[in-house]
């Protein structure tokens, strides 16, 4: 999945926020519309748009577990539990390679020493939606 995070990176490059380009690189196996992913990520780049936030990145890895194990039953949601825990471990895997889960501590504002660059994040988070997320496409 090494093409599927040089993707997400390109997506970057084009203009695409760090939460966009991580969704979208993987809204085929999400079974998702692109565009529709693209605008509901559009305010999770950057840490939310603030750099307070967790990373943007990160963030587009849990989009993906929602859109793969929400059941969306409407009237009885019974698949939160199940993608909680996703979203659990996914972001304990991030902060464990990474060191920090918040966009601001990611690009070192209080320290002046990065931990990751932002293709670094997109890359970091595509990874780990190959391997937690869509681990029968890896």
């Amino acid at each position: 999945m090494e093409e599927r995070a040089e993707k997400a990176v390109a997506l970057m490059k084009g203009g695409y926020n760090c939460a966009q380009a991580v969704a979208c690189a993987f809204a085929e196996e999400a079974g998702a519309d692109k565009a529709t992913i693209f605008r509901i990520a559009e305010g999770f780049g950057s840490g939310m748009g603030t750099m307070q936030g967790v990373c943007g990145a990160l963030v587009g890895a849990v989009m993906l577990a929602g859109l793969s194990r929400s059941t969306a039953h409407l009237e009885h949601p019974d698949s939160k539990p199940q993608t909680a825990a996703l979203a659990r471990t996914l972001m304990k895997a991030f902060e464990q390679e990474a060191g920090a889960i918040y966009c601001k501590d990611l690009k070192g504002v209080a320290t002046g020493k990065p931990l990751l660059s932002c293709h670094d994040c997109v890359r970091l988070a595509c990874r780990l939606a190959a391997r937690e997320v869509f681990p029968e496409k890896a």
